[in-house]
This record gives C-alpha cells, structure tokens and sequence, in this order.
C-alpha cells in the first residue's frame, strides 16, 4: 500500500506546488522539477483539456482525496486529470489494454483500502482480466495508513471467493504479539508475510524475527520501503538477505523503485528523467537470488514509465525477478483513473517480447508462491 502528498490547487497561472499532506489518491500532471508538479488548473477546470506539456510527461503527484479544487469534487478533478494518465499508459495503442484470456496474478491488493467494499474490488479485479489475486492484510495497527483490512478481513475473502483470491498474513513488526498474530493466519492458509509497511530499520532484530518465521513457514515477505519512515536504511537491508538465504523478499515502494538508480536522491520519493543502472534495488535483485520485486502502485508505475529505455533492458536483466501487482483503490478496473489498468498496460507495451511478459504477468508469481 502506498501513500503519497498531496496537490493543493489554485486559480491563475501554472506554478510550483509542494506536497505534504497524506490523505491521497493518484494523480499525473506535467512537470519541469524533479519531484515539484507544474499544474495549469485553467485546464482542470475546462474538465477534458490536456494542460500543455512542457517537457516531460510523469507519473508524480496526487490530490487529496478529500480535496475540492477549485469548485471541482475529487471525482471530477481525477476524471480531468485522468485523461494525462491515459496517453502515457495506453498510447501505444490509442486505446485501453482489454482484458484477455491470459491468466494474471496481481501480488498487491487490499481489503477495505480507502473504503473501498469487497464487492467493488471484485468487480475491479475482474474488470482488470484479474485471474488470482493475493490480499495483503494490515497488522491491528495503522492499517497501513490507508484504513486496510487486517487478517480476518482478508482471509474471509479470500474463503468467499477461493478460486480468484489467496491471503497474506501480517502484524506490526515491533509488537510482542506479533508472531502469535502471523502464525495464526499462517496455519489458517495464509501464502506469505506482509505488506510489512512500519518503522523499523531494514536489518533491524523485528525483521530478523519476521524472517525467522517466513524460514520456518516456508513462505516469502513482502517490503514496503520507504524512506525514513517504513524499513528505513535500504542500503543495509543486503545484511537480512545474507543472513536468511532461504527467504525470499519482495521489494516495493517509493524507496525500493527509486533505487534503480545509481544516482537516486533517497529523499526524493517519486524522481523522474533517464536511469543509470547500478542502484541498490538494481543490485538486490542481481546478487541476491532471495531478492523479487513488486511493480505495484504509483512508485512501480512511474519506474516503468520515467526512462521506457532502460525499463525493456531493467525487464530483460531480471526477467525471473519481476512480479505485476496493482495496489489500487479505485472501484472501478478501467478508464484513465485506474492506476492498476495503466501498470497492466505498461507491461503489455513495454515488455520487449511475449515470454518476457507472461513472466511478469503470471508465471514469475505461480512460482514463487506455488500457485496452481
């Protein structure tokens, strides 16, 4: 599950906006700066118009899910903003990607993400041509800071509908209680650990003891890293790796994608422009057999999207490595607000041949969690 600022909006000409609020949903804008959205609100108020691109187009920012800008509801600013989105997903076609007859599996999904009910994320997970999905449950705490279902919600889903949803087990790493918390939904059916979303150091004794319950369930952990303030310190996150050879990791989020640059700032949470390879996560992945990625949420999004060059050469070097998951709150499954629909998309256009593709979109997480 993954948070991001958000885009306050006023009247008059483009200009720099700063973001710092968490309450959010997902939003594309032009941009001149690294990590600062230019935004021509001219546009949003004309509800269909393109603003003009300046440079670059970018998967960036967000507005609040809570905001009205400008006298527009949160639904119809996204609905105007939604067309930016879907001339960099779906370009290469001019329309949107169809589902089709291809089994996928989508690695990172939520119960109850912003409010969202049970059966709106069925209808979006079959909407999208979704074939299995695994739910990942917040611990009792925080959940994830985007109001997620905890392990009974998912499991119990995952029991109505047991042929299209499977269940992950989790609980906040530093709490006493918490490998009573996993074990339980582990014995219950539960595929994996995560999304382990909380503060603690990335090779800090939490996670050591999460992983020494993953080793001895034979099951693999899903990481939300993000700077300074979930796993922090990713550059010594190698340490847990090297000392649990048998567990396998999943990587995800802002700090996780970020780092698929050797020359990433940590503090910027979503960069933009060209890729040099030889990041950390760029040599996780490469050193480490132990060591997945998750391309879910607007970080997977905008890595695909900031430098297409180097993604068709990032998915041939770890093309055993790369698992498509959504971690989406829209209700929906379609149409330029379903940042799910343009991630699908994305993979669909850039992958650089057909095998390549149904390795990221299926066989990769078949076999990593043994799925039939």
């Amino acid at each position: 599950m993954e948070l991001h600022g958000s885009v306050r909006v006023y009247p008059g000409p483009a200009v720099k906006i700063p973001v710092n609020e968490p309450e959010t949903a997902r939003a594309i804008f032009p941009t001149k700066a690294n990590h600062w959205p230019l935004f021509d609100p001219v546009a949003v108020r004309s509800r269909g118009i393109k603003p003009r691109v300046n440079e670059r187009w970018c998967m960036n920012r967000v507005v609040s899910h809570k905001t009205r800008a400008d006298g527009l509801t949160r639904r119809e600013f996204l609905a105007a903003a939604g067309g930016m989105a879907a001339s960099l997903a779906w370009s290469a076609h001019g329309q949107p990607t169809p589902p089709t007859s291809e089994p996928v599996i989508d690695i990172h999904q939520h119960t109850n993400y912003r409010d969202r009910t049970n059966a709106q994320l069925v209808a979006h997970q079959r909407a999208l041509g979704i074939t299995q999905t695994i739910l990942l449950p917040a611990g009792r705490l925080f959940g994830l800071d985007a109001g997620c279902g905890g392990n009974e919600s998912v499991m119990q889903l995952a029991r109505e509908f047991p042929k299209e949803f499977v269940f992950f087990a989790n609980e906040v790493a530093d709490l006493p209680e918490a490998r009573q918390e996993i074990e339980k939904y582990l014995k219950r059916g539960a595929i994996g650990i995560g999304e382990q979303k909380f503060n603690v150091e990335s090779d800090s004794s939490y996670l050591e003891s999460i992983a020494g319950i993953a080793r001895e369930f034979r099951v693999p952990v899903l990481m939300h890293f993000q700077f300074g303030t979930y796993n922090t310190s990713i550059e010594r996150f190698h340490k847990i790796l090297e000392k649990f050879p048998g567990v396998n990791f999943i990587g995800h989020a802002q700090t996780w994608w970020g780092n698929i640059d050797k020359k990433h700032d940590q503090t910027v949470l979503y960069p933009t422009g060209r890729v040099e390879p030889g990041g950390i996560t760029d040599r996780l992945l490469r050193d480490y057999p132990n060591m997945f990625a998750d391309m879910s949420a607007g970080s997977g999004l905008n890595a695909l999207l900031r430098d297409e060059e180097h993604t068709v050469a990032f998915m041939v070097r770890h093309q055993d490595k790369l698992l498509f998951g959504t971690d989406c709150n829209d209700a929906l499954g379609r149409g330029p607000g379903c940042q799910g629909a343009q991630t699908l998309a994305a993979v669909r256009r850039l992958a650089p041949e057909k095998k390549i593709e149904r390795k990221l979109l299926y066989d990769n997480a078949r076999t990593l969690f043994k799925l039939g």
